[in-house]
Protein backbone atom coordinates (compact mmCIF):
# COMPACT_ATOMS: atom_id res chain seq x y z
CA UNK A 1 0.00 0.00 0.00
CA UNK A 2 1.34 3.40 -0.93
CA UNK A 3 2.05 5.68 1.89
CA UNK A 4 0.70 9.11 1.61
CA UNK A 5 3.48 12.03 1.46
CA UNK A 6 3.27 14.59 4.81
CA UNK A 7 4.50 17.81 4.47
CA UNK A 8 5.72 18.92 8.41
CA UNK A 9 5.89 22.76 8.74
CA UNK A 10 8.34 24.06 10.97
CA UNK A 11 8.69 27.88 11.67
CA UNK A 12 11.75 29.05 13.29
CA UNK A 13 13.19 32.09 15.02
CA UNK A 14 16.75 32.03 17.29
CA UNK A 15 16.06 28.51 18.68
CA UNK A 16 19.07 25.88 17.08
CA UNK A 17 19.09 23.93 19.42
CA UNK A 18 15.81 23.23 20.05
CA UNK A 19 15.24 23.13 16.67
CA UNK A 20 17.79 20.44 15.98
CA UNK A 21 15.93 18.28 18.80
CA UNK A 22 13.19 18.49 16.84
CA UNK A 23 14.53 17.67 13.89
CA UNK A 24 16.46 14.30 15.81
CA UNK A 25 12.96 13.57 16.78
CA UNK A 26 11.85 13.67 13.82
CA UNK A 27 14.71 11.34 12.59
CA UNK A 28 14.07 8.97 14.71
CA UNK A 29 9.82 8.58 13.59
CA UNK A 30 8.93 5.38 12.91
CA UNK A 31 6.88 6.19 9.83
CA UNK A 32 9.33 7.91 7.19
CA UNK A 33 7.38 9.44 4.03
CA UNK A 34 7.43 12.94 4.60
CA UNK A 35 9.06 16.00 3.66
CA UNK A 36 10.68 18.84 6.25
CA UNK A 37 9.61 22.53 5.82
CA UNK A 38 12.08 24.95 7.22
CA UNK A 39 11.06 28.22 7.61
CA UNK A 40 13.80 30.52 9.22
CA UNK A 41 11.61 33.68 9.80
CA UNK A 42 14.19 36.63 9.32
CA UNK A 43 16.73 35.16 12.25
CA UNK A 44 20.03 33.89 11.64
CA UNK A 45 20.43 30.93 9.43
CA UNK A 46 20.15 27.76 10.97
CA UNK A 47 20.95 25.95 7.48
CA UNK A 48 24.38 24.62 9.38
CA UNK A 49 21.44 22.84 11.64
CA UNK A 50 19.33 21.13 8.79
CA UNK A 51 22.15 20.06 7.42
CA UNK A 52 23.17 17.68 9.99
CA UNK A 53 19.97 15.59 9.32
CA UNK A 54 20.77 14.76 5.60
CA UNK A 55 18.62 11.94 5.75
CA UNK A 56 15.45 14.02 6.61
CA UNK A 57 13.80 15.35 3.02
CA UNK A 58 14.28 18.82 3.66
CA UNK A 59 13.42 21.97 2.23
CA UNK A 60 15.04 25.08 3.91
CA UNK A 61 13.83 28.73 3.31
CA UNK A 62 15.44 32.15 4.70
CA UNK A 63 12.38 34.58 4.89
CA UNK A 64 14.43 38.43 4.29
CA UNK A 65 11.82 40.07 7.31
CA UNK A 66 10.70 38.99 10.79
CA UNK A 67 6.90 39.01 10.11
CA UNK A 68 5.77 36.32 12.65
CA UNK A 69 5.29 32.48 12.56
CA UNK A 70 1.63 32.93 11.04
CA UNK A 71 3.48 34.48 8.25
CA UNK A 72 6.20 31.73 7.82
CA UNK A 73 3.51 28.92 8.43
CA UNK A 74 1.73 30.42 5.48
CA UNK A 75 4.94 30.37 3.34
CA UNK A 76 5.57 27.06 4.39
CA UNK A 77 1.90 25.79 2.85
CA UNK A 78 2.97 27.40 -0.68
CA UNK A 79 6.11 24.89 -0.52
CA UNK A 80 4.35 21.77 0.85
CA UNK A 81 3.71 19.07 -1.83
CA UNK A 82 2.15 16.19 0.12
CA UNK A 83 -1.58 15.60 0.42
CA UNK A 84 -1.27 15.80 4.43
CA UNK A 85 -0.35 18.18 6.41
CA UNK A 86 2.06 18.53 9.69
CA UNK A 87 2.58 21.59 11.87
CA UNK A 88 5.33 21.80 14.50
CA UNK A 89 6.47 24.57 16.66
CA UNK A 90 10.43 24.54 16.49
CA UNK A 91 10.83 24.19 20.61
CA UNK A 92 7.88 21.33 20.52
CA UNK A 93 8.81 17.38 20.50
CA UNK A 94 7.10 14.02 19.16
CA UNK A 95 7.65 11.17 20.63
CA UNK A 96 8.60 8.35 18.22
CA UNK A 97 5.16 6.87 17.47
CA UNK A 98 4.03 9.84 17.03
CA UNK A 99 2.97 10.43 12.77
CA UNK A 100 2.53 6.22 12.38
CA UNK A 101 -0.47 7.08 15.14
CA UNK A 102 -1.73 10.17 14.03
CA UNK A 103 -2.10 8.60 10.42
CA UNK A 104 -4.11 5.88 11.34
CA UNK A 105 -6.76 7.97 13.19
CA UNK A 106 -6.54 10.32 10.23
CA UNK A 107 -8.64 7.14 8.50
CA UNK A 108 -11.90 8.25 9.20
CA UNK A 109 -11.15 11.82 9.96
CA UNK A 110 -9.63 15.30 8.68
CA UNK A 111 -7.77 16.81 11.06
CA UNK A 112 -6.51 15.30 14.21
CA UNK A 113 -4.47 16.23 17.46
CA UNK A 114 -2.78 14.56 20.13
CA UNK A 115 -2.85 15.58 23.92
CA UNK A 116 0.36 17.08 24.95
CA UNK A 117 2.75 17.12 28.28
CA UNK A 118 3.60 20.83 29.05
CA UNK A 119 7.61 20.48 29.48
CA UNK A 120 9.82 22.84 31.00
CA UNK A 121 13.35 22.77 30.50
CA UNK A 122 17.17 23.95 31.75
CA UNK A 123 19.16 24.66 29.23
CA UNK A 124 22.91 24.04 29.02
CA UNK A 125 25.51 27.54 28.59
CA UNK A 126 25.72 27.29 24.84
CA UNK A 127 22.07 26.78 24.13
CA UNK A 128 22.91 23.22 22.16
CA UNK A 129 20.99 21.07 24.40
CA UNK A 130 17.98 21.07 26.79
CA UNK A 131 17.01 19.09 29.77
CA UNK A 132 13.68 18.44 30.82
CA UNK A 133 12.99 19.38 34.89
CA UNK A 134 8.89 19.01 34.73
CA UNK A 135 5.91 18.14 33.23
CA UNK A 136 2.23 18.36 33.50
CA UNK A 137 -0.38 16.53 31.33
CA UNK A 138 -2.42 18.96 29.39
CA UNK A 139 -5.70 16.76 27.90
CA UNK A 140 -9.42 17.93 27.34
CA UNK A 141 -12.31 16.94 26.25
CA UNK A 142 -13.28 19.14 23.08
CA UNK A 143 -16.78 20.10 23.73
CA UNK A 144 -17.88 22.14 20.72
CA UNK A 145 -19.49 24.78 23.63
CA UNK A 146 -15.87 24.41 25.62
CA UNK A 147 -13.89 24.93 22.78
CA UNK A 148 -15.34 28.56 22.02
CA UNK A 149 -15.06 29.12 25.43
CA UNK A 150 -11.36 27.91 25.75
CA UNK A 151 -9.56 26.41 22.95
CA UNK A 152 -7.31 22.89 24.29
CA UNK A 153 -6.33 22.75 20.35
CA UNK A 154 -2.62 21.96 20.22
CA UNK A 155 -1.52 22.78 16.77
CA UNK A 156 2.05 21.42 17.34
CA UNK A 157 1.81 17.65 15.70
CA UNK A 158 -1.63 17.73 14.49
CA UNK A 159 -2.01 16.27 10.82
CA UNK A 160 -4.59 17.21 8.46
CA UNK A 161 -5.47 16.95 4.65
CA UNK A 162 -3.92 19.31 2.77
CA UNK A 163 -7.42 20.16 0.43
CA UNK A 164 -8.96 21.90 3.67
CA UNK A 165 -6.90 24.81 2.76
CA UNK A 166 -8.84 24.82 -0.48
CA UNK A 167 -12.57 25.21 1.86
CA UNK A 168 -10.60 27.59 4.20
CA UNK A 169 -8.05 29.31 3.24
CA UNK A 170 -4.61 30.01 4.84
CA UNK A 171 -3.99 30.68 8.07
CA UNK A 172 -4.91 34.11 9.36
CA UNK A 173 -1.97 36.39 10.19
CA UNK A 174 -4.53 39.53 11.54
CA UNK A 175 -5.23 37.43 14.77
CA UNK A 176 -1.64 36.71 15.52
CA UNK A 177 -1.63 34.89 18.90
CA UNK A 178 -5.31 33.50 18.43
CA UNK A 179 -4.06 32.08 14.62
CA UNK A 180 -4.33 28.50 16.36
CA UNK A 181 -7.92 28.95 18.02
CA UNK A 182 -9.23 30.06 14.84
CA UNK A 183 -8.15 28.00 13.14
CA UNK A 184 -9.80 24.72 14.75
CA UNK A 185 -12.80 26.75 14.40
CA UNK A 186 -12.91 27.39 10.87
CA UNK A 187 -11.77 23.51 10.61
CA UNK A 188 -14.23 22.05 12.71
CA UNK A 189 -17.17 23.77 10.56
CA UNK A 190 -16.83 22.15 7.89
CA UNK A 191 -14.67 18.87 8.55
CA UNK A 192 -14.64 16.09 10.92
CA UNK A 193 -11.65 16.86 13.59
CA UNK A 194 -10.93 14.48 16.50
CA UNK A 195 -8.53 14.75 19.94
CA UNK A 196 -6.25 11.51 20.17
CA UNK A 197 -6.43 10.44 23.68
CA UNK A 198 -2.54 10.13 23.80
CA UNK A 199 -0.10 12.34 25.00
CA UNK A 200 2.31 12.32 22.10
CA UNK A 201 3.34 15.88 22.02
CA UNK A 202 6.11 17.52 24.50
CA UNK A 203 4.92 21.14 24.69
CA UNK A 204 7.87 23.45 25.61
CA UNK A 205 6.88 26.42 28.02
CA UNK A 206 8.88 28.73 30.27
CA UNK A 207 7.18 30.86 32.96
CA UNK A 208 10.53 33.14 32.41
CA UNK A 209 9.75 36.29 29.89
CA UNK A 210 9.03 39.60 30.08
CA UNK A 211 6.12 41.67 31.63
CA UNK A 212 3.24 39.53 31.86
CA UNK A 213 0.69 42.26 32.35
CA UNK A 214 1.81 43.91 29.42
CA UNK A 215 1.83 40.84 27.29
CA UNK A 216 -2.01 40.04 28.03
CA UNK A 217 -2.74 43.64 27.55
CA UNK A 218 -1.06 43.40 24.06
CA UNK A 219 -2.94 40.64 23.38
CA UNK A 220 -6.30 42.09 23.68
CA UNK A 221 -6.39 43.40 20.50
CA UNK A 222 -5.93 39.90 18.92
CA UNK A 223 -8.69 38.07 21.16
CA UNK A 224 -11.23 40.71 20.54
CA UNK A 225 -10.52 40.20 16.57
CA UNK A 226 -10.86 36.32 17.13
CA UNK A 227 -14.54 36.95 19.31
CA UNK A 228 -15.89 38.96 16.51
CA UNK A 229 -14.79 37.08 13.52
CA UNK A 230 -16.61 33.44 15.19
CA UNK A 231 -19.15 35.38 17.61
CA UNK A 232 -17.64 34.28 20.90
CA UNK A 233 -18.72 36.87 22.89
CA UNK A 234 -16.57 38.32 25.52
CA UNK A 235 -12.97 36.02 26.42
CA UNK A 236 -10.59 36.87 29.48
CA UNK A 237 -6.92 37.38 28.89
CA UNK A 238 -5.58 35.67 32.01
CA UNK A 239 -2.39 33.95 32.59
CA UNK A 240 -2.44 30.44 30.98
CA UNK A 241 -2.18 28.35 34.07
CA UNK A 242 -4.59 30.47 35.66
CA UNK A 243 -7.10 29.97 32.94
CA UNK A 244 -6.49 26.47 33.47
CA UNK A 245 -7.68 26.66 37.07
CA UNK A 246 -11.17 28.08 35.94
CA UNK A 247 -14.28 26.22 36.65
CA UNK A 248 -15.35 25.24 32.96
CA UNK A 249 -11.63 24.06 32.06
CA UNK A 250 -11.08 22.12 35.08
CA UNK A 251 -14.62 20.39 34.21
CA UNK A 252 -13.13 19.46 30.61
CA UNK A 253 -10.22 17.33 32.22
CA UNK A 254 -9.67 14.29 30.32
CA UNK A 255 -7.76 10.98 30.43
CA UNK A 256 -4.84 10.30 28.00
CA UNK A 257 -2.03 8.06 27.61
CA UNK A 258 1.91 8.90 28.38
CA UNK A 259 3.70 7.50 26.11
CA UNK A 260 6.77 9.24 27.07
CA UNK A 261 9.84 7.80 28.52
CA UNK A 262 10.60 11.82 30.37
CA UNK A 263 14.49 11.52 28.84
CA UNK A 264 15.51 14.74 27.12
CA UNK A 265 16.72 14.33 23.30
CA UNK A 266 20.10 14.46 22.85
CA UNK A 267 20.83 15.98 19.10
CA UNK A 268 23.64 16.40 16.62
CA UNK A 269 24.10 20.10 17.33
CA UNK A 270 24.99 19.04 20.88
CA UNK A 271 28.94 19.66 21.12
CA UNK A 272 29.15 20.68 17.17
CA UNK A 273 27.55 24.36 18.55
CA UNK A 274 30.83 25.97 18.17
CA UNK A 275 31.56 24.56 14.95
CA UNK A 276 28.38 25.81 13.81
CA UNK A 277 28.78 29.54 15.49
CA UNK A 278 32.08 29.80 13.59
CA UNK A 279 30.08 29.02 10.11
CA UNK A 280 27.80 31.31 11.22
CA UNK A 281 30.22 34.20 11.51
CA UNK A 282 32.06 33.49 8.85
CA UNK A 283 29.05 33.68 6.78
CA UNK A 284 28.01 36.88 7.88
CA UNK A 285 31.46 38.51 7.64
CA UNK A 286 31.26 37.92 3.98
Amino acid sequence: MEQPLISIIIPTYHRLGALAELLEALYRQTFKNFQVIVLNDGGPSVAPVVALYPELQCTYIDLPDNKMHVHARNKGLELATGELIMLCDDDDLIVPDHIERMLLELADNDLVYADVEIVQYTTNLQGSSRKPISRQLFAYDDNPEGMRKFSTFMSSGCLYRRSIHDVIGSFDETIHHYWDWDFYLRVVEYFRVRRVPVASVLYAFSPVGGNMSNDLEDMRPYLDKLSIKHGLGWLPTKNFFLLLEEPDVKNREADSEIVWDGLGIVSRYSGNDKEICNIQNNTTSL
